[in-house]
Parts: C-alpha cells; structure tokens; sequence
C-alpha cells in the first residue's frame, strides 16, 4: 500500500530521516514512537503530500484516500455537527451540486446529484457524525454549538471527529488521545479496531498503543525502524538486544531495586485481593521492559520533601465548581495522608480538574473548610502549566528565581536530568516546543521538594520516553499523589486507591481500573434500556398477560442470546491466541534466517486470526444491536 525508498529528510538544514526503506500494508495499524523533535508529525505531513522529500521517493496508490486529524481549529461559527460532517468533503460537494441544480432547475443534473447522494448514503451520515460526536464526549444539545463556543480541548475533539468521519483507506493520528477522557479512549479505542483501513498513530499512550497497533516505526539515529507486534513487543525485542551491553545491564538492575521495593511499599498497603494483583502484575512488568529505556536522555527525581507528615490534608464538607448556586459537587469529606497514592476516575467536567484547582489554591472553594499541614509544600501540574511560564526567560532563570543561593553547577545538572543541557539551558523559552515547556514546567515543580503532588494530565504533550520517566519518578517520589490522567499504563503504576467523581458525587471506587473500565462498558448498555418512569407507565399491565408476554419474549430472544454467548466465548478464545501469537512473536530470535518458515506461519496465523476476531466483533455489535431492538418491542 505504502512503500518508503531510501527516504531523506530534513526540516531546514536538520537531518530527521536518512536513506531509510519500509512498507506499510493495507490494513496495518501502525504506531510512530520516537522522541519529541525527531521528525513523526514531519513524517506525516509528508505522507499528506504537505513535503516533497529531500531524497529517496514516497509510493502510494494513485487514488489513496487519506485523512489526517488537524492539531488546530479556528473559531468558526460553523455548529458542532457540520463541522464533522465538513469532514466528509465529497458528501459536501454532492450537496452543493444539488442545491444548484435545484436553483437552476436543471433536472439532469439533480438526478445525477441524487443518485451520487444515495451513493454515499447521504441521509444517514448526519446520524454517523452525532455517533462520532457522541462517542467523543459531546451532550446532544451540544451538536448545535458553534465551535468557536468550544474551549482548546474540545476543538481538537471536534478535530478528531472530522477525520474520523471522513472516507480513508489511509488514517494519520497525531496524539488523538491528548484531550481525552478515559470513556472517550476507550471508545476511540473500538472505533480504531473495527476501521479497516490502515492506521498511523502517534501517542504517548502506551496502553493505547497496546490495545491497537500491530506494529511499530521508531525513529532510531535517523532512521525508521519496524518491529513486529505491539508497543510492549517492540520495548521486549530492544530490551533483550540491549540488556545485551553491560552498562544496560548495570542500569537494569539499579533500576530493579528501585521497582521492587516500591512493589513491597505497594504489598504492604493492598486490602482489595483483585486490584492488587492487577496492579502487581504492572509493577513487575517494569522490570522486564526497563533496558529499552537505557538510553532515555530523562533520569530525573523528584527531589525529597523536607518532612513528610502523616496527615498532609483535610476536606471537610468541601463543595467545588465555579457557582455557588450549582456546585459540581458538595459534602467532600475526605483525609488525605502522608504517601497517599489516589487517582481521580470520572468523565471530562465531572470536577476532578476543579477539585485539584480548588486543593491548590487556584479557586476558592464553594462552601467547608481545608483543613493543611503546616508543613504542605505543594507540587501542582495543572493541564496548561506552561501557561505560567515566563516565556521570555530562560530555564536557568526560572529555577534560580525558586532558589537563588542554589549554585549554578547544581541548578544546570537537574536541568539536564530533564534533558535541557548545553546553551539550551540558557536559551528563552518562548520558542520551545509543547513538549520542553511541560517538561520544564515539571521540573520547577519537580525542584521545590513537594510532599503533596497535585498532576492533572502531566502526559499531555510527553514524549513516550519522557512518559515512562516520570512514571518511575512516581514510583520513586514518597511523598502524597492525586493524580487526574487517562494514562492507563501510567495510573497503574503509580497510585494504589481511586475516587470516583461523578454525578454530583465522590466516592472511595474499590475496585481496579479495569473494574472501571467493565464500569464505562455496562453504563453504556444500559442508557438504551426503559427509564424509571417508563418503566411505571407500565405496572397497569394486567399480571399475567405481562408474566406471559416475558415468557414468550424470552423464548424469542433464546436462540440469539445463545449465539451471542456462543461468539463471546469465540471471542475470548481468539483473543487468547492472539496473545499467545504475539508473545511468540517478540522473540528476537525467530526473526533470523533459519526460521523464516516458522515466522511467516505464525505472522499468517496471526493475520487469519485478527480477520476473524473483526469479523466476529462485527457479528456480535450487529446481534447485539438486534437482540436490542427485540428486547425494547
């Protein structure tokens, strides 16, 4: 489908790839990873035939359908609704055709334009774009907004929505997961796996990319190399090739020590018997993948809270929003202890955001009291720290603004620990890129010796490398985290007990995050099922016609419930292999000559075996969607 030959390529007279070959093919779904600044969103817009490359030659079918989702949206007065729909720009065309045709009452050319019309199915593509819509997050009444009415964050939804909504054999996404909830991932998440094109996919998100690629391009000394399998594929066959160097190996095992005496601090306080054995399992698994991060140019700490109390903070009757006359929520009581780990779950404008802004000081809460330590220090990530910054200073000024009698020498080496070295250090920072500001910005507050660390999405605009960084900073860090993320990988790893905000509430969430997710799953299923007051609109039915209705309503929907059964249990029995598949093919070995018939019966097996789960996904959302519309006649 797409093929790369000998490809150079420059931005400005920097070299980011060099006479470097691949092939993707129809129907991959491939993740770009590499560090910020290495070239993915050039790579793309090469793809978009933005660039001519500056050596080698691009190959792609002549009439490829390409979509790409735009990191930025004007203010426009357009709705909501027709803005995604502007995504589809033949359904546009065909439209306009029409409505002259119509104003000319040119009746050949309104046939021809009606026929094209019904073609695409143009009547029910205003249903597909509010599913997009709504899958992404956006409340009906929404639909009619203009965008310009809509904050950054939900442009770049609406962004996402456009491209999904748009026909492509070819889908680029640069970080679409950026300014998503948890619910709005995991629905983009079964989104991509039911397209049948092939993907790009730039993220930060390494569970994301677990979830959906198939295979990896990273950008490695300028060039792109592939790897068979997921993310977690790709960091085992770089793990084992470098664990192979003795100085990897060293740093292997410094790193262990570090991860298992987080995993005993974690043992020692897990009550719930399930969320502790998920949680575990991650925790371990760090161990293993830790050399394909050996080379991270990112080695920071955050430095030691001067004391650590045992009680760091008091919520009492707390209520936080922005009116008082309608708080997102009220009677807040909680205690906050010294190395308390608590991740925020709940969808985008619940009050997570609020409540960490409100615990910082940054609003005023509503009504009851906080409660500090005297001896707080305060750590605070918001979503858009960078919008603190001093633009026209430099790093080093930022950090000796914090403390100024701190020798140079030691301010310039933290400063490197994140990766700003050299005359970069006392560069100003306005022309730095998203990603060296947020970075920068965690290092100011990485300086001041927090014991209570409030994060609101740290992730967003982190490189992978940067991601799994601050990862063991947290494992490492002792004092107390809330942390509001939709890192799944990142919350796994870092905090052991959740609140739920939702609904005008917070409560103590028991269960794991895959609890919350299988949460996300079945609130779904149910917002189609009869409402209360149906529900007693009903109980004038006479007893026995309704026991007898039920009966003969069950004996309807038995044989497709039995086959829906039948295609979960084929379902879970696929997937199992498929696991099994990708695990054997991590193994750097079957990559050589001499088992060149094993590797291309499993990669065969593997591609059988993803054609059928589709297919049976397909069949089971089809069934599903019937067995609904049964069960409500």
């Amino acid at each position: 489908m797409l093929t790369l030959q000998n490809l150079t390529l420059y931005q400005g007279s920097t070299p980011l790839i060099r006479d470097s070959s691949l092939a993707i093919y129809q129907g991959q779904k491939v993740g770009v990873i590499g560090r910020n600044g290495c070239g993915k969103s050039t790579l793309f817009r090469l793809l978009m035939g933005e660039l001519m490359p500056d050596g080698g030659e691009v190959l792609m079918p002549e009439r490829l359908e390409r979509a790409q989702m735009k990191q930025e949206t004007a203010a426009v007065s357009r709705s909501a609704l027709d803005y995604v729909l502007d995504g589809h720009l033949r359904f546009r065309e065909v439209q306009a055709a029409l409505e002259q045709a119509e104003i000319s009452d040119d009746h050949t050319a309104m046939a021809h334009a009606l026929a094209e019309f019904d073609e695409l199915d143009g009547y029910a593509l205003p249903n597909r774009a509010e599913q997009l819509l709504s899958g992404l997050g956006f409340a009906v009444e929404e639909f009619s907004k203009p965008v310009a009415a809509f904050s950054g964050g939900w442009r770049i939804r609406l962004n996402l929505a456009q491209a999904l909504m748009q026909p492509s054999q070819l889908l680029l996404l640069d970080e679409p997961t950026n300014h998503l909830d948890l619910e709005a991932t995991l629905w983009l998440r079964q989104w991509l796996l039911r397209y049948a094109g092939t993907v790009l996919l730039i993220s930060h998100d390494r569970q994301f990319l677990d979830e959906v690629v198939d295979n990896i391009i990273s950008f490695e000394n300028l060039k792109l190399v592939t790897y068979r399998g997921n993310y977690s594929a790709y960091e085992r066959q770089k793990a084992e090739r470098l664990a192979q160097q003795q100085a990897a190996y060293e740093k292997q095992q410094e790193r262990k020590a570090h991860i298992e005496d987080f995993v005993r601090r974690f043992r020692a306080k897990a009550t719930k018997a399930r969320q502790a054995q998920s949680r575990m399992k991650e925790l371990q698994r760090m161990v293993e993948i830790e050399p394909a991060h050996v080379d991270s140019p990112f080695q920071f700490r955050f430095r030691e809270a001067k004391r650590n109390p045992d009680v760091v903070l008091t919520c009492e009757n707390l209520a936080v929003g922005y009116d008082a006359a309608k708080p997102l929520f009220g009677q807040f009581n909680y205690t906050v202890l010294g190395g308390a780990r608590i991740g925020l779950l709940g969808p985008n404008g619940q009050g997570k955001s609020t409540l960490l802004k409100t615990l910082a000081h940054q609003l005023p809460n509503l009504d009851g009291e906080l409660h500090e330590s005297e001896h707080l220090v305060l750590g605070y990530c918001a979503q858009e720290q960078t919008d603190v910054l001093d633009l026209d200073a430099t790093p080093l000024q930022l950090i000796q603004r914090l403390d100024p009698r701190v020798p140079e020498q030691d301010l310039r080496n933290f400063l490197g620990s994140f990766a700003f070295r050299g005359e970069q250090v006392d560069t100003v920072i306005r022309p730095f890129s998203g990603g060296e500001k947020s970075r920068l910005a965690l290092a100011l507050v990485a300086w001041q010796r927090p014991n209570l660390l409030l994060m609101d999405e740290p992730t967003n605009h982190l490189d992978l490398e940067m991601v799994h960084a601050l990862t063991r900073a947290l494992q490492e860090y002792d004092g107390a985290l809330i942390l509001v993320s939709h890192d799944r990988h990142l919350l796994n790893n870092t905090v052991d007990q959740f609140l739920l905000v939702r609904n005008g509430k917070v409560e103590i969430f028991d269960g794991s995050l895959e609890d919350y997710e299988q949460l996300i799953v079945d609130s779904r299923s149910n917002q189609s099922k009869p409402s209360k007051s149906q529900t007693n609109a009903q109980s004038s039915v006479d007893k026995k016609e309704q026991r007898q209705q039920s009966a003969q309503r069950r004996e309807q929907l038995k044989p497709l419930r039995e086959k829906l059964k039948k295609l979960e249990q084929q379902l879970d029995k696929d997937h199992k292999r498929l696991k099994a598949l990708e695990e054997q093919l991590s193994d750097a070995s079957l990559y050589d000559d001499a088992h060149k018939a094993r590797l291309a019966k499993l990669l065969q097996e593997q591609g059988d075996l993803k054609r059928r789960v589709a297919e049976t996904e397909e069949q089971w959302l089809h069934d599903s969607h019937v067995l609904e519309q049964m069960s409500e006649q």
